[in-house]
């Protein structure tokens, strides 16, 4: 069993929402804004904001996939994590920078659902974080597999809004909430 996180502070923390990443991202400009709302509320609730990025052979460090979408800009002193894996806990200083600030709640926006998202948010339960996803600030594209099946982008995200409002997890709160409503007291 994971350990329960001592902490009582929040912390919003805001994954790859780079030009490469939601170029055709399901609802894109939608998304950035609500993602960008989060940020804002975050800031104006002195809540500190965690920016993790994605590099790999298809999003090459630097280059102008990589950047982050012109809507939303890490404020100095904000801490930004690069990551070469899906969740932002793997091999990156993600879970040190939350300790340094005593966080126990983390509150997850960006993109790909399917794949950093989803896996940003088990990690951050299996190691003991209470979790709120921003229902209407993360993002994915359509998949379309080898044999023609369609994985629809806002089902994806449909799914994981379910998933985040039904999991259970011993000793951690997991919930959904909009952009706008966003209190970061505690999850939902």
């Amino acid at each position: 069993m994971a350990t329960v996180r001592e902490g009582q502070q929040t912390a919003l923390v805001v994954v790859d929402v780079q030009v490469g990443v939601v170029a055709d991202a399901w609802e894109a400009p939608r998304v950035i804004q609500n993602v960008a709302r989060a940020v804002d509320r975050a800031r104006a609730q002195g809540v500190p904001v965690v920016w993790v990025q994605h590099h790999d052979h298809n999003l090459p460090q630097g280059s102008a996939t990589w950047q982050w979408v012109p809507e939303l800009v890490p404020s100095t002193g904000e801490p930004l994590i690069h990551k070469q894996f899906n969740s932002g806990f793997e091999q990156t200083t993600l879970e040190a920078e939350l300790a340094q600030r005593q966080v126990a709640h983390i509150v997850l926006a960006g993109a790909a659902t399917n794949w950093c998202i989803r896996a940003t948010a088990y990690a951050a339960l299996e190691r003991g974080y209470d979790l709120t996803l921003v229902k209407d600030a993360h993002t994915t594209e359509t998949m379309v597999m080898d044999d023609g099946t369609r994985i629809e982008a806002a089902q994806a995200v449909h799914d994981l809004n379910i998933a985040m409002t039904w999991l259970s997890y011993p000793g951690r709160r997991n919930a959904t909430a909009e952009a706008g409503t966003l209190d970061f007291s505690a999850p939902g």
